[in-house]
Parts: structure tokens; C-alpha cells; sequence
């Protein structure tokens, strides 16, 4: 497979990992409605954000819509990553600019979505799926860069959207009507769902022979690939035999009789033609297509008019999209109770359209943002959730809501210490997840030690006196007593603690490994 290669990609590649944990800090003033429901709002850079929620959601997002900056050179965006590199050093804090003033400007674009791409794939579920909306800007760097990160083969599909209809542009240049959405799939676990049919749908099909089975069309009986064992003769009702075409008939000797039986392929002309009858009543759905209208998904236009709704005639964000987009991205790639991610979340389209497609179907979509900018994060992203949540504009949330957290600080100090304000529910997070790759199992009880089990092993945390007793030697140590009461498990057990009294041998015997806070801790 072609990979792609730019000024900086060494330095980024592994810079995901490199990133620290940061603890999330929820601001209650902020949070709306319901704070159990499961949305979550974050304001901060997605990078540390998206590593931040990484050991609370890795595997358990169903789709992930985002929105990066197209790199056109107005956007104004700012390389910041903090990547230990004479290349990337240079750019830190630097605005990027038109290609003409920014030579650099590509790769600068290319260092900003690795890692942040690299983080949201392990946010994936199994059967989970990612669409990026792109321009012509960036198109062909995007391609590589996700099949290099998600694998060529787990390409679904580059769908064109019609974001605009009226004519723009000046003479002698084409009119751009048009951009990109990427989809990736996980895994091949990933199953791509149907649109609902509307009336113009089944306006080829009819009943001119009063089949009792209702209206049809007309099918193909050809085999689309050459498959030996689908070349036979045909033999009619009447006797006539019929040679097979190029490829084979579509079904084996046995279907195609019993189909005929049935009714479901008759002979038209005298025999001269065969006609399979695809009945209406067996379509529920259309598979999508790669092109999106705006007429079905809306437009940019639409986009505008909806914020003018919730924000009495203002549109306090530039590029917003279109609700009905993102709600065709949840219908194709969605169940009724899934988490939608969008680390990009700018004016929040995605929170409406998760709230809207709920309403409609009952579904119970949970949504994680993230948005870089306090003031837009807080004057639009936080006010349209939060004036859809309280039912302003056409569609409301029933019993909805969501928090609304900030960025904290790092889990170590400069020594490499766990920072006093850290509690057992956020390293318990931490340590389960930097031990097995998993999400820790919620709620975190903290009044036991063991987090939880994962891969034949049990995880135990010995902290903030979580067996009662805050002194060294009353539960933050692991002494044979301690051990003693440990919550049973029947295989590996792996257990972190300040210190440990027992020797190599009594721990083999017991089958525990044991690791020291803080210095056995992944810092990243």
C-alpha cells in the first residue's frame, strides 16, 4: 500500500503515546439537564482531551463523526502539539496561513490529525466505524493517512455530499458544490445499515399481472462474478432449454427450480426472456449511495438557517453543518444505544443531531464532544446543546442533558508523584487501563480494591486507604493480611500498592504480580 510521508511524520507517529494523562474536571454551574444521561461536553485540545477519556471509553464508541479545519489558509488554526522535534518546535504557536505565505502548511495539517486520528481508533468499538468531512484542500493526503492508520481494506467508502446549490464562483472557474465525507470502518464487524425508502423509491414497481404478492420490478437471473458450479442448462416450464449466460445463472440448479416454482421468475416472450420479480414488500430499506444531495442532508445553507433558530437570527459560527448530515451518518453506522464522538465539535451539530435521532426513534445515542476554543466552546457549542436540551427550536431531548468538563491537570507531578487532589476513581481508571488496554468496568466501587477483571487477570489498586485505614501500614501496603482480604479471583492477579511485605516467592505461590505506586505506573 502507498504510504505518505511529510516534514515532522517521524516525530508524530508515536506522539499518542507520549501524551499524559490528564484528570477531567466537571463544572457543575455548567452542566444541563440530566448529568446521568451520559453526554459528556469537553472543552480543551482534543489531543489531551481525546487521551484524557481514553480510559474511560477505548472500545466502546460506535461511530465518530468529526469536522477538522479543511487547511484552506482561512481558518486561522494553530499548530500547538507539543512534539519534541527541531521541525515541529519551529511551528509551535504558529497560525497557519495561505499556501503561498505557509510553504509548510501541509505537513503542519498532516502532524496535527496523526495523532489525534491514531487516539480515535482506539476509541472504536470492534463493529464502530469514523467519517471525516474533507475538502478538495486535503482530500488526497486524508486517504493515506487514514488507510496507514485504519488499513486500506477497512475503507467504506469517499461519499461526495452536495453542500451547496446555488451558483458561486467567478467565470472561467468551476463552481464547488461539493466536499468529502471518509468513512472507515474498525473491523469487518462493522455493518453499514440501510436508509428508510421514501415514495419516489418504489415508483418503478407495479402489478401487471395481479401477483397476490403485491407490487414488483423487474431483477436479473445473471451471476455478476464466474462461478463454475452456476453454469448449467435451464429448462423451462414448457421444455425449452435455455444455455447459461458468460457467468452463470445468479442461484445454484435447486433455488433457481424452486423459484420458479413459486412465481418468483416467470418467462416472458414466448420464453425468450427470464424475469425475476424483486417484491416492494421485501424492501425495508435502500443501501446508501455514495452520493449525498443536499436536498436529503441539507446543505450549508440549511446549516446557517438552523443556527439562526436557536440563536434568534445570529449565526455565531462559520462552518457549521447541516443536522440532517451527521443524522444520515447515524443512521447508517448506528444502533439505539451507542456512544457518537466529535473531537472537533465546533458549533455542536453532532449533540442536536444525536438528540433529534433519538427523539424520533427512542434510540438512547449517547454523545462525547470536544471542542478547542473556551469562548466558542461555551458561547456556542455549550449554548445550542444546551437550548436543544431545554426544547428551543424545533426538536427537544426528553429528560436529556449532559456535563460539561474542562481539562485538569496531569495525574503525576514534575517528580513523577501522584498529585494529592488525585482520587481513587480516577488512578483506579488509570491503572486499569494502562494494565489492560480496557476501559475500568463503572462505577469504580471505592470501597474495594479490585477495579475489575480483564483477559484472565484481576486488577487490584491499594490507595487512599480504600480498605479503610489511610496509614501505610493499614491498606495502602500489601502484607499477608491484606492479601488475606483481597476479593477472591481464580486466575492472575495484578496488584498495585504503595509498598509489598512479601517476598518473590509467597507472591509466585499466590500468583500475583505485584506493582509499586507510583513508580510501576505508565505515566503515558
Amino acid at each position: 500500500m502507498p504510504t505518505l510521508d511529510w516534514i515532522g511524520k517521524k516525530a508524530v507517529v508515536n506522539h499518542h503515546r507520549q501524551v499524559p494523562f490528564r484528570l477531567l474536571r466537571e463544572r457543575p454551574e455548567l452542566s444541563v439537564g440530566d448529568p446521568a444521561s451520559g453526554n459528556l461536553l469537553v472543552q480543551g485540545d482534543n489531543l489531551l482531551a481525546l487521551k484524557a477519556l481514553l480510559p474511560y471509553y477505548a472500545g466502546k464508541v460506535k461511530c465518530i463523526y468529526i469536522d477538522p479545519p479543511y487547511n484552506t489558509g482561512n481558518e486561522g488554526w494553530v499548530y500547538n502539539d507539543a512534539v519534541n522535534s527541531p521541525e515541529i518546535r519551529r511551528w509551535l504557536g504558529q497560525v497557519v496561513g495561505p499556501e503561498a505565505q505557509d510553504l509548510s502548511r501541509h505537513d503542519k495539517w498532516l502532524c496535527m490529525m496523526y495523532p489525534r486520528l491514531a487516539l480515535l481508533r482506539e476509541f472504536l468499538s470492534e463493529d464502530g466505524a469514523i467519517f471525516v468531512t474533507i475538502d478538495d484542500t486535503e482530500i488526497a493526503g486524508l486517504l493515506l493517512l487514514t488507510s496507514e492508520i485504519f488499513g486500506e481494506r477497512n475503507h467504506l467508502c469517499t461519499v461526495i455530499w452536495q453542500h451547496s446549490v446555488q451558483p458561486k464562483g467567478y467565470s472561467g472557474n468551476f463552481s464547488i458544490h461539493h466536499n468529502y465525507l471518509v468513512a472507515y470502518r474498525r473491523s469487518e464487524r462493522f455493518i453499514l445499515k440501510d436508509v428508510a425508502r421514501r415514495e419516489e423509491h418504489n415508483l418503478h414497481y407495479a402489478n401487471p399481472d395481479d401477483d397476490p404478492k403485491g407490487p414488483w420490478r423487474a431483477g436479473d437471473v445473471r451471476n455478476a462474478l464466474f462461478r463454475p458450479n452456476l453454469i448449467y442448462d435451464l429448462v423451462t416450464p414448457s421444455g425449452k432449454v435455455i444455455k447459461p449466460p458468460s457467468k452463470g445463472w445468479r442461484w445454484s440448479r435447486q433455488t433457481m427450480a424452486d423459484k420458479i416454482a413459486s412465481g418468483e421468475i416467470v418467462f416472458r416472450d414466448e420464453e425468450r426472456r427470464i424475469v425475476r420479480k424483486i417484491y416492494l414488500k421485501d424492501q425495508q430499506g435502500r443501501p446508501p449511495e455514495s452520493i449525498w444531495f443536499g436536498e436529503d442532508v441539507g446543505t450549508t445553507r440549511e446549516a446557517n438557517q438552523e443556527l439562526k433558530v436557536l440563536f434568534d437570527g445570529q449565526v455565531p459560527f462559520e462552518t457549521p453543518k447541516p443536522v440532517k448530515l451527521i443524522r444520515r451518518v447515524l443512521e447508517v453506522a448506528t444502533d439505539g444505544d451507542c456512544l457518537v464522538l466529535d473531537s472537533f465539535a465546533g458549533s455542536g451539530t453532532t449533540a442536536q443531531a444525536v438528540l433529534e435521532q433519538n427523539n424520533d426513534d427512542k434510540g438512547n445515542r449517547r454523545f462525547i464532544l470536544v471542542e478547542l476554543d473556551p469562548e466558542v466552546c461555551e458561547k456556542v457549542t455549550y449554548e445550542r446543546v444546551s437550548r436543544v436540551v431545554k426544547g428551543r427550536g424545533e426538536y427537544y431531548s426528553q429528560g436529556g442533558g449532559f456535563r460539561y468538563c474542562t481539562l485538569g491537570e496531569s495525574l503525576f507531578d514534575e517528580a513523577g508523584s501522584i498529585r494529592k487532589t488525585v482520587t481513587f476513581s480516577e488512578l483506579a481508571a488509570h491503572v486499569f487501563f494502562t494494565e489492560t488496554g480496557a476501559p475500568v468496568p463503572q462505577p469504580v466501587d471505592t470501597l474495594s480494591p479490585l477495579l475489575g477483571t480483564h483477559g484472565g487477570k484481576a486488577v487490584y489498586l491499594l490507595f487512599n486507604g480504600v480498605l479503610g485505614d489511610r496509614r501505610p501500614a493499614g491498606g495502602n501496603v500489601l502484607t499477608g493480611d491484606v492479601l488475606q482480604h483481597l476479593p477472591a479471583f481464580d486466575g492472575a492477579r495484578v496488584v498495585y500498592g504503595e509498598g509489598c511485605r512479601l517476598g518473590a516467592d509467597r507472591l509466585r505461590q499466590e500468583g500475583v504480580v505485584f506493582r509499586q505506586i507510583p513508580y510501576e505506573i505508565k505515566v503515558s
